[in-house]
């Protein structure tokens, strides 16, 4: 008797209710295009917009004042009358910030939210500083990445010139380098790839510092950086010729081109040549000679009411070599050439649909890449394979902005000479991210990615941030997440000397990461202040230990974790054409030794950089930009000259003016002609223990170096 009585209640009140309430109906669109994730506040209920621009409230009737609110659009406020059981539709036009804030949309991050919006610290390099460093090295990505606040290129072939990028003092295999969200450069970089990638062709780059396994698997340990394309919405050419003081030359193609029916196409060609330069004149190459070749052509489908898709293709043809030059010797009275001869191919797409007003993405890519080293007499010939693939839904729900999805991805290696090495995995995953606007104030993000790694078994790395916007512009971020990586033989070791005198891999566990940072920034028109601090500790990190057997080199894990801890402070400063940006980094990581069994700071981790940038920039007449970077003590390893390396200074200057369609430039760097072999040989009296002859780099090898040229747009 009692449950047919309350029946009939509750169906009385939802009667009430539906008679006294309507619902508010918004379209949600900024020039002409839907925009997702504005919230939408009335009656003290809030909704937020999905892939469609729509959002919905039930309200009770009568008026009510509506308040639209998001980062990087116009805000607004309107009354809407809601009138019992009918709906009231309304259409919004919000219109994009007038003010000296750009609007900026970080792809890294799965929801795609505004720059503004993202409770993971996510820091963006935008095109205008890209298009200054491409006209100081045009053909590869290292000096935009090194003069990055907590970014570090760090050199770990001097004779070939190779290099890896270090994120907050970590060692540069735990960053994940992708492409418009692809792998195309392989699960890891070598340290040959962060040379072959043209800056010309970048819309802006994406850096999040930290473990990001979360969002990108067993590869983003220490951090993620996502070069992403540019996409004009009209025609446009460039070319541009570089010559530089030290026998470098350079020409770069880039053509954009509507194709119809919404179809877009970009084209970047590139030629690359340096001669090989014995600058100290001891016989052995201080700057290495190479020969390049790039093409990547791009396509894109653009509906305008939120489907789209994206199509890439590139290839890079390189010979490099350094080592000895004609008839020099070593101390031991031998040659020792290398050479390093590199063929990769790569494609990739991206698919953007609508399902239900959700988000349907799907995304894959290939790689493969065949290269022959040389190491004296030593040759080895390997062939990398990368596949990917990943399908995800996206959408938003009241006040959640979620995705989730399933990821797979397979690498193969083989190695000719050394076949213990060869592997094959592969590493599925499940992934879930949800971003939750608590308040217009606070929004919390979640995340969290189980890999299931065929070699090391099942990882699950969450990570959890916050975003506090407090008053006078101010906003707090707060961040911490775990991390893994799956061992390989690739360490900066064994990217310098090879895999012949390494002993094959055993017993060995996935290095396991936990950080945090927190982060403070400030924000005016023409004023921005960040400072963060930040720290991680990596357990069962991967060294090499040298043996005294035949077969000296061994990968192991450590015993003990390796510990960073730092902080961060940049400034920028905006008057009419005048811009200035100050930064400077600490840093201090420890590692266990190896071989000495104690524990020691990691080589090659200055404690304190200074950066200074000034730039006057005109539109349609030039800029002029000045830079002063300071390195201070590192700890060096096996270094027979010196323990700790001395602190400097590097000095450059930049000038460019704009005649009609050409811009003429011409750039200076390292002024003060800061180089390594002004204090100490890099050839070591005896071949080391782990078979290289030279030293770490821990300073500018080729000293003071001028470059010019031409940009036409036609």
């Amino acid at each position: 008797m009692i449950l047919p009585i309350a029946f009939i209640f509750l169906s009385a009140a939802a009667g009430v209710l539906l008679q006294t309430h309507g619902a508010l109906i918004l379209e949600v669109k900024s020039s002409g295009q839907p925009l997702a994730q504005v919230e939408v506040i009335a009656g003290g209920r809030t909704a937020v917009t999905d892939a469609r621009g729509q959002a919905a409230l039930q309200l009770p009737a009568g008026d009510f004042e509506v308040a639209i609110r998001r980062f990087g659009v116009t805000w607004q406020s309107f009354r809407a009358s809601i009138v019992e059981g009918a709906e009231t539709r309304v259409d919004v036009d919000l219109h994009l910030e007038a003010a000296l804030r750009e609007e900026v949309t970080v792809t890294a991050t799965r929801t795609e939210r505004r720059i503004d919006d993202t409770p993971l610290r996510v820091e963006v390099l935008q095109r205008e500083e890209i298009e200054e460093k491409a006209l100081m090295t045009p053909g590869d990505i290292a000096m935009l990445l090194n003069e990055t606040s907590g970014l570090r290129v760090q050199v770990t072939s001097p004779s070939l010139g190779a290099a890896n990028v270090r994120v907050q003092g970590l060692r540069g295999r735990y960053t994940q380098i992708l492409a418009d969200g692809l792998p195309l450069y392989g699960g890891q970089t070598g340290g040959i790839g962060l040379l072959q990638i043209p800056p010309l062709d970048l819309g802006q780059v994406e850096v999040i510092k930290g473990a990001a396994s979360a969002l990108y698997g067993a590869s983003a340990l220490g951090g993620v950086i996502n070069l992403v394309s540019r996409r004009p919405e009209q025609a446009e050419r460039e070319l541009l010729v570089n010559r530089t003081s030290r026998s470098g030359s350079d020409a770069v193609l880039w053509l954009a081109q509507p194709l119809g029916n919404r179809w877009d196409a970009t084209l970047l060609g590139g030629a690359h040549f340096q001669e090989h330069q014995d600058i100290d004149a001891d016989g052995w190459s201080d700057l290495p000679g190479y020969r390049r070749a790039v093409v990547r052509p791009r396509f894109f489908w653009d509906d305008g009411a939120g489907r789209s898709i994206f199509f890439t293709a590139g290839a890079t043809i390189e010979e490099r070599e350094g080592g000895t030059i004609g008839d020099a010797v070593m101390p031991d009275g031998s040659s020792f050439p290398e050479e390093l001869d590199t063929r990769r191919f790569d494609a990739g797409f991206v698919g953007r649909f609508l399902v239900g007003g959700r988000v349907a993405s799907f995304r894959g890519s290939v790689m493969t890449q065949r290269r022959r080293h040389l190491f004296g007499e030593s040759a080895e010939h390997e062939r990398r394979h990368t596949m990917f693939g990943e399908a995800a839904l996206t959408g938003a729900t009241g006040k959640h902005a979620w995705a989730l999805g399933a990821a797979l991805e397979a690498n193969l290696y083989r190695n000719r000479e050394v076949r213990r090495f060869d592997y094959i995995y592969t590493a599925p995953a499940l992934f879930v991210q949800d971003d939750f606007t608590v308040s217009p104030r606070l929004t919390l993000s979640g995340s969290g990615r189980v890999d299931f790694h065929s070699d090391y078994g099942t990882f699950f790395n969450p990570r959890l941030s916050a975003l506090i916007r407090l008053p006078r512009n101010v906003t707090a971020r707060f961040s911490t997440g775990a991390g893994v990586f799956a061992p390989t033989p690739f360490t900066e070791e064994t990217e310098a000397v090879g895999l012949t005198n390494v002993l094959e891999l055993r017993n060995l566990e996935a290095e396991r990461a936990w950080g945090g940072s927190a982060d403070l920034g400030w924000r005016l028109s023409n004023v921005e202040f960040n400072a963060s601090i930040f720290g991680s500790i990596i357990r069962n990190p991967v060294l090499l230990r040298v043996r005294p057997e035949d077969a000296p080199l061994e990968i192991v894990n450590a015993a003990g974790p390796t510990r960073t801890i730092g902080s961060e402070f940049l400034t920028r400063l905006r008057a009419g054409d005048f811009g200035v940006t100050l930064t400077h980094t600490f840093t201090r990581s420890s590692e266990l030794n190896p071989n000495e069994g104690v524990r020691s700071e990691v080589p090659l981790t200055p404690r304190h950089t200074v950066g200074i940038v000034g730039v006057w920039e005109r539109e349609g007449r030039g800029r002029i930009g000045v830079e002063i970077f300071h390195t201070g003590r590192q700890p060096l390893d096996d270094n027979p000259y010196r323990a700790e390396s001395p602190p400097y200074w590097v000095f450059g200057l930049l000038a460019e003016h704009r005649v009609g369609p050409a811009r003429f430039f011409i750039n200076a760097e390292n002024l003060s002609n800061t180089r390594q072999t002004r204090y100490d040989p890099l050839v070591r009296p005896a071949r080391g223990p782990d078979g290289r002859w030279t030293v770490d780099a821990w300073a500018p090898l080729e000293g003071r170096v001028i470059n010019g040229g031409v940009r036409f747009s036609f």
